[in-house]
């Protein structure tokens, strides 16, 4: 059973009297456990398609499935609460509250779930800060911290709602070199040790040469599976786009 499939998904968007195709009917499953990244240029398609599997934003046509629950058309409220429960959320540009603390960040997303105790918060916080290696740095806020470690926040924060998902846009995209692999080398530990899914939206070939999976999306369309195979990429190019992660090619 896939975690994720998206079935047949077109988007578009009008900008003022031209309409833009930024999905073109595509369909695609993802595996629980895998560390995918999708790939393009810019303007391809990628981020669209992460927030469509994130629930962000919706298809113009065609259908989204979590754990084989069709999710498309549902509500705001009923999507913010699956994203609160299912998935979670790592941004370019970290996109913490300033005002908070490290910790403080961490704990938010816990906030909105009532099924959370006060000393559950406390522990999953204090767990996720020393996963990402920031338990000294709890009380700091995130302009007393250098990017790397504002992004092992995200992650943290990510983490704290013990996700099944993680989905990460250009995570490493305002990092240094040396910093961005560090960051990718403890989400492969993290998807490794859990077996949370990680689908990250890249151009960032250190990203693609870590996943087991890749996805390339040109002019909103699938134009390449890889599956990784004893550290060597196995293309499939499919006769058109709908493609499975695992196995052949649908």
């Amino acid at each position: 059973m896939s975690l994720v499939r998206v079935e047949g998904v077109t988007k578009k968007y009008q900008l003022g009297e031209q309409t833009i195709t930024a999905l073109d009917d595509i369909t695609l499953s993802f595996e629980e456990g895998v560390f995918l990244a999708i790939a393009g240029p810019s303007g391809s398609g990628k981020t669209t398609l992460l927030n469509i599997i994130g629930c962000i934003d919706n298809p113009t046509q065609g259908k989204v499935y979590i754990d084989d629950v069709e999710v498309t058309g549902r509500s705001p409220d009923t999507l913010a609460d699956l994203r609160a429960r299912t998935t979670g959320f790592i941004f370019q540009n970290f996109n913490l509250f300033p005002v908070l603390t490290a910790s403080e960040n961490v704990e938010y997303p816990l906030l909105h779930l009532p099924e959370v105790s006060r000393e559950e918060r406390r522990k999953r916080v204090a767990k996720f800060l020393s996963v990402v290696g920031l338990e000294k740095y709890a009380d700091n806020k995130p302009n007393q911290l250098s990017g790397g470690q504002r992004q092992r926040v995200a992650i943290a924060r990510a983490l704290a709602i013990k996700p099944r998902i993680v989905l990460a846009d250009e995570p490493t995209a305002n990092l240094d070199s040396k910093t961005g692999s560090s960051i990718l080398a403890l989400m492969k530990d993290i998807n490794r040790h859990y077996g949370t899914t990680f689908i990250f939206s890249t151009h960032d070939r250190r990203v693609m040469a870590m996943a087991d999976r890749l996805i390339r999306i040109e002019d909103g369309r699938v134009a390449m599976l890889g599956v990784k195979v004893s550290d060597h990429w196995k293309s499939v190019r499919p006769p058109s786009s709908s493609v499975k992660t695992q196995g052949e090619a649908a």
